[in-house]
């Protein structure tokens, strides 16, 4: 079942044995043996090509499935038996960077002491087959940019506005969206001086927020800067401000009305045939990485995928 599935997938009785290292004649002969107990002819042979028959088509689904099954069972065993070692190739965005997941690389590392990481830090969208990326990190409002890539959702990010408690003092503390136009504000960009944000509220309500800026930077770490030092509000991800909300030094204001939420996800080219070390890492994020969030709940792992980006099960 093997030898036949490779030999359809291959185009040929040659190919398939230079991948599976066999001669072709003893390929050609293990088909044939595979004909005669079925009963049936599996493909037509010519001097050209190779052509599945009905019985042929409908059995090299099966094959396929019970070859899959069988490298997944034997990678299971070798995950076990080998100690994760090698290097992986990480791609992630500047401020989970800065905040969630450099804090968390350390206890990867001292727990697969082999393990060499490689870490993109950047905003910059990847391809990861033609850029050797092993794992992607990204926190995006959809997953349907995903394409054919494995995806594993590891926790919702929510934007939150905060400001100081020196701000606040100064200009008051906003009790509705309308408030907001009496505070100084600060954002990531500016068109003409506007700055417009879709809000979500209670009951499904929604509110097109427009703002004139006092301050824009592209950075987010730099508006938080600005924030603590009482420069304006702005919007920011909870996980960049658990702390500075803990403490006091900022106020999450308006917490009925926020945009919608992002999510935060792992996507990597393929289930099949993960090195060891990745598929750790991936477990050491599923592992650590939900619920770290300042104030948004993970949702569960989707295990049952329609059409478009698949779905890694837990």
């Amino acid at each position: 079942m093997l030898y036949f599935a490779e030999v359809v997938e291959r185009g040929g009785f040659a190919a398939a044995g230079r991948t599976l290292g066999i001669p072709k004649s003893r390929l050609s002969r293990r088909v044939a043996e595979l004909e005669n107990r079925l009963g049936v002819r599996l493909m037509q042979r010519t001097t050209r090509k190779l052509s599945l028959t009905q019985a042929g088509e409908a059995y090299l689904r099966h094959c396929q499935v019970m070859r899959d099954a069988a490298l997944a069972a034997a990678d299971a065993v070798a995950e076990v038996q080998t100690e994760p070692r090698g290097t992986i190739r990480v791609s992630c965005p500047v401020t989970l960077a800065q905040t969630v997941l450099g804090e968390l690389m350390p206890e990867f590392l001292h727990r697969c002491p082999l393990v060499h990481v490689e870490m993109q830090v950047s905003n910059r969208s990847v391809n990861l087959v033609e850029e050797g990326v092993d794992v992607a990190l990204r926190v995006r409002a959809s997953l349907d940019d995903s394409g054919s890539m494995v995806v594993k959702r590891l926790d919702r990010s929510r934007q939150i506005l905060v400001a100081s408690p020196g701000l606040l003092e100064r200009q008051g503390t906003p009790a509705t969206l309308a408030d907001l136009q009496h505070l100084d504000s600060m954002a990531m960009s500016a068109v003409d001086g506007q700055y417009t944000l879709l809000l979500q509220g209670p009951e499904g309500q929604e509110h097109r927020l427009q703002l004139q800026p006092r301050y824009v930077a592209d950075d987010l770490l730099t508006l938080k800067f600005a924030a603590l030092a009482g420069s304006g509000m702005c919007w920011m991800p909870d996980y960049m401000c658990h702390e500075e909300l803990t403490e006091g030094r900022l106020v999450h204001l308006l917490p009925d009305w926020a945009p919608p939420p992002g999510i935060v996800h792992a996507v990597f080219p393929s289930r099949r045939g993960l090195a060891p070390a990745v598929r750790h890492f991936l477990d050491f994020l599923s592992e650590v990485m939900p619920g770290r969030n300042a104030i948004a709940q993970p949702e569960p792992e989707l295990t049952a995928p329609g059409p478009g980006p698949q779905q890694a099960t837990p």
